[in-house]
């Protein structure tokens, strides 16, 4: 009884706070300022890169969960001609998942903290139904950095980001940006029309992640296949600092968790 009183008054305290610095710490790499006193958010230069071809090549620049600039250059494979797209100057593209992953991040936080300085926890259920309210938001963090969205072709080719270059892009190319664990990907789908007379038989892919070439759908009242996909990705290592900050607050909270449940079962389960 002591033990489990000693528990609940100090190493769930000291776990709590332990946590807390973790998380902020996590916090503080989605959003980077240039200085100690919080200035503006520093620009960063990835090199996209890939194992395969070369077909894709380019530069992304990426400021908080904002990119704010991304530079393209992409061979044709059938005519080995070049085209060169940016974003135009005006516009800068919020990658969705960073925002979610932060959201939630600083959700785990108030929930640690909400809660008077001089507050004593009295029962075991009471520090199991915390942890489980924070292990929800870290694993939702984690999620929406390790699963990125299912989309359908005609959902990308609507999608905002296909407005956003200089040049305009030509209307056989779709492009598609997401957070993969700690990297950020482009996708550049090259298509090719399929006329009416075709005696292909047409079938409209569905959503996924990475769509294959030969995928189909309709967009416009024009028919199109996929012939050609590049992906391209590079590194972002805050966020691999994220996602390990992650883990090990979970690891944290589960054993806790345990901690508290072995001396919940002995209570429930001494003779009397």
């Amino acid at each position: 009884e002591e033990e489990f009183k000693w528990l609940l008054q100090e190493e769930v305290h000291a776990v709590l706070k332990q946590l807390q610095d973790i998380l902020k710490e996590a916090s503080h790499r989605f959003a980077l300022p240039t200085s100690s006193s919080g200035g503006a958010i520093k620009q960063e230069n990835f090199v996209l890169s890939t194992s395969g071809t070369d077909q894709v090549k380019g530069v992304l620049t990426l400021q908080g969960d904002a990119l704010c600039q991304a530079d393209v250059n992409l061979k044709m494979p059938r005519n080995n001609q070049l085209l060169h797209f940016a974003f135009r100057e005006d516009k800068q593209w919020k990658l969705q998942q960073i925002q979610d992953a932060r959201n939630h991040v600083n959700q785990a936080i108030y929930l640690l903290m909400n809660r008077d300085v001089n507050y004593q926890f009295k029962t075991g259920s009471e520090v199991l139904k915390l942890m489980d309210a924070v292990m929800l938001q870290l694993s939702r963090a984690r999620n929406r950095l390790t699963t990125p969205a299912t989309l359908t072709l005609p959902e990308i080719a609507s999608s905002g980001l296909t407005k956003m270059f200089t040049p305009v892009l030509p209307p056989d190319i779709l492009v598609n940006f997401y957070i993969n664990l700690n990297k950020l990907c482009l996708t550049v789908y090259q298509l090719h029309v399929l006329q009416p007379s075709t005696t292909k038989n047409f079938k409209p892919a569905g959503g996924s992640i990475l769509h294959n070439p030969g995928a189909m759908f309709e967009f416009g009242n024009q028919r199109y296949e996929v012939s050609h996909v590049h992906k391209v990705e590079c590194v972002v290592p805050w966020l691999n600092d994220a996602l390990v900050f992650f883990t090990v607050s979970l690891q944290l909270c589960q054993q806790l968790k345990d901690k508290i449940s072995v001396f919940s079962s002995y209570w429930n389960y001494r003779p009397y």
